[in-house]
């Protein structure tokens, strides 16, 4: 009997050994799945995706660009032919009793609209936010008007001659191209900076105002007595006025417009411009252009 308990002693502590190694095995198991080596966390240093945008731009420095546009041009004939068509029977007996200009009506305005092309350049300086700059630009237009008008009149003098007149009016111009400087200031948003611009404008006009007049008269001679029938008048028919080639005329130019900065050197833009020219050769002449570009900055 006591030989018996010895033994079932003695296995006893062989399997206490055998479980403990059995929890330390399922522990160490347990620590080694929560070890970071296995869920590749020791990749620290793994470069961040690229971003296109960084929230911020550069705006100031030199710039260069080119775009397109569509132009609405309206052209607005002044005063001009009637002051030619009283120059036209100046310092006779006609032109001293008829006022000549008041028989012209008043000619209505006309516009051409069609697609511009345009380059710019330009400098910004950074104040903060807060951007400052000049820019000039220069534009190929080729809009263009042309009015005629006929009017054909029997006037008697105090003098007792009838006289038979006619003008044959013509007034147009063509507005070939032009280019403007100006004073541009923004506000940068990061990469979007809305901005105003004012300055002055330069174009260059092919112009025609001219009258063709016509004069004959039927009189009494004063020494026969006979009847003199459809005389024509000294110095008729006659031209007064000019066809131009390359005449220049000067205006004010103004702008709203935002930049979008894609890159640091490169920007989009949309911009709204007007420019009014002052008579020229009898026409006055507005532009309405919205347009878009691209430029590189340096």
């Amino acid at each position: 009997m006591r030989t018996r308990q010895i033994k079932a002693l003695g296995r006893a502590p062989l399997a206490a050994c055998t479980l403990v190694a059995c929890v330390l095995g399922a522990a160490t198991a347990a620590n080694a799945a929560d070890y970071p080596v296995l869920r590749g966390s020791q990749i620290e240093d793994a470069p961040p995706a690229p971003e296109f945008f960084d929230g911020n731009a550069k705006w100031s420095g030199f710039y260069y660009g080119g775009g397109a546009g569509v132009s609405s041009t309206k052209f607005e004939p002044g005063n001009g032919l009637q002051d030619l068509a009283r120059f036209a029977y100046r310092n006779t007996v006609l032109g001293n009793e008829v006022d000549m200009g008041t028989l012209l009506s008043n000619l209505p305005s006309k516009r051409d609209s069609g697609a511009t092309y345009f380059g710019f350049l330009g400098y910004n300086w950074s104040f903060g936010d807060a951007i400052l700059g000049i820019e000039a630009d220069y534009t190929r237009s080729n809009h263009e008007y042309l009015l005629t008008d006929y009017i054909a009149r029997r006037v008697t003098t105090s003098n007792g001659t009838v006289n038979d007149f006619s003008l044959t009016t013509n007034q147009g111009a063509e507005l070939l191209d032009y280019a403007t400087a100006r004073i541009r200031m923004g506000w940068a948003y990061g990469r979007i900076m809305p901005f105003g611009t004012i300055g002055a404008a330069v174009g260059r006009f092919n112009t025609a105002s001219t009258i063709d007049a016509t004069w004959r008269f039927t009189r009494t001679n004063p020494v026969t007595g006979a009847i003199e029938n459809n005389v024509v008048a000294a110095g008729y028919p006659l031209r007064v006025g000019e066809i131009k080639k390359n005449v220049y005329g000067f205006g004010l130019a103004a702008g709203l417009g935002v930049d979008w900065a894609l890159t640091d050197n490169l920007f989009l833009r949309g911009e709204y411009q007007l420019i009014r020219f002052a008579d020229v050769e009898g026409t006055t002449t507005t532009i309405n252009t919205a347009r878009v570009a691209a430029a590189l900055k340096f």
